[in-house]
């Protein structure tokens, strides 16, 4: 029998973990392969038979949390025309984003991912709150983040390029924060360390340069690439779809398109974790439920007071947990009812106060 590390998927990531889940659909006479491409309905499967094509009407597809996505491990028809995948694995990992839609429905982007790249342009100025956005769902999903900063090439000054990570780094408490220039192949051999092994999604707006680092660490042009606007450093989506690429130095790479939007989905504990500092303040106020407003003993207030903690980084923890929370609200009945009966209370408090002070104007 072939062990798991000499298994023809152990550059894809199959182990022993992955072999023991697969086991019952073995006995089914399936095939185990990973997605490496969805399209349309339809998926590229990387198989120990090479990559197929499979359908996959068979897996929910009115659930988009359910939907076959790349990086999954799936079980494949052995034959057949059309070939079906016919169940996925348990995932470890999972990147989720909420949908434009009024629906907010959850989008997955990627499955059973070890680090989570977020690459950012220093093309253009810096943008901390998108980037403790980006933070908020990779640490959610369960992989590890890590922040690249790219086009390092146009920052010469070493000094500059310092304190622009430093400003990053204080937006991403334990997280790797990798200054790289693919152009000149800067920072790629620390980058290819981190990843190998593993697998990593390249996660950022268009113009990040995401296509352009993907093709650097492949060691060759696989993903098109297309110039970005010098006005405002901004690109067009060269990436259409998620692939899956195989590092020469082991490990894996999943390539995305450009996101535009990125709404928190039921992200409490990524949001949580990218703020880590102000939660631990937050232990600290002398009331559990505070607003670190105006209430005595706010530890946070405290901390914002002495210039110890950002006013920024305050004003977007408030707008991460709120928006998080409107996105729980819309499915989570408990939640809705909680929060109305908050509102209500609330809004009960704020008429006996204007009454109160209505009453000692007169």
């Amino acid at each position: 029998m072939t062990s798991a590390s000499s298994h023809p998927l152990a550059k894809y990531g199959w182990d022993t973990g992955w072999e023991s889940e697969f086991a019952p659909y073995a006995e089914q006479g399936l095939l185990p392969g990973r997605v490496v491409r969805v399209d349309r309905g339809q998926c590229d499967v990387a198989t120990a038979d090479g990559v197929l094509r499979a359908d996959t009407a068979f897996v929910t597809p009115h659930d988009p949390l359910r939907v076959v996505c790349t990086g999954d491990w799936v079980a494949v028809d052995p034959a057949g025309i059309p070939r079906y995948v016919r169940m996925y694995l348990p995932r470890r990992s999972a990147f989720v984003r909420s949908t434009s839609s009024k629906r907010s429905e959850g989008q997955i982007l990627a499955a059973n991912v070890d680090h989570a790249v977020i690459a950012v342009s220093l093309a253009a100025e810096l943008d901390l709150a998108r980037i403790e956005r980006f933070l908020a769902l990779a640490w959610e999903s369960g992989a590890q983040p890590v922040v690249v900063l790219t086009k390092a090439d146009l920052v010469p000054d070493a000094m500059t390029l310092s304190y622009l990570v430093e400003d990053v780094e204080t937006s991403a408490p334990g997280v790797p924060v990798l200054p790289v220039s693919a152009r000149l192949g800067e920072g790629l051999d620390v980058l290819s360390a981190v990843l190998s092994g593993g697998t990593a999604v390249l996660l950022g707006q268009s113009g990040a340069g995401k296509s352009t680092l993907a093709n650097a660490l492949l060691g060759e042009d696989v993903m098109a690439v297309q110039a970005t606007r010098d006005i405002d450093g901004k690109g067009r989506h060269t990436t259409t779809t998620r692939n899956l690429l195989l590092l020469p130095g082991g490990g894996v790479v999943i390539d995305t398109p450009g996101l535009r939007g990125v709404g928190l989905w039921d992200a409490g504990t990524g949001v949580g974790q990218v703020f880590s500092e102000i939660e631990e303040l937050a232990a600290e106020c002398r009331f559990h439920d505070c607003a670190h407003g105006t209430e005595p003993g706010c530890a946070v207030r405290a901390a914002l007071d002495a210039g110890e903690l950002p006013e920024r980084r305050l004003d977007s923890y408030r707008k991460l947990l709120r928006e998080n929370q409107r996105i729980v609200a819309k499915t989570d009945a408990r939640l809705r009812t909680e929060l109305r009966r908050e509102w209500k209370r609330k809004g009960a408090e704020g008429k006996a106060a204007m009454d109160a002070k209505r009453g000692r104007l007169r």
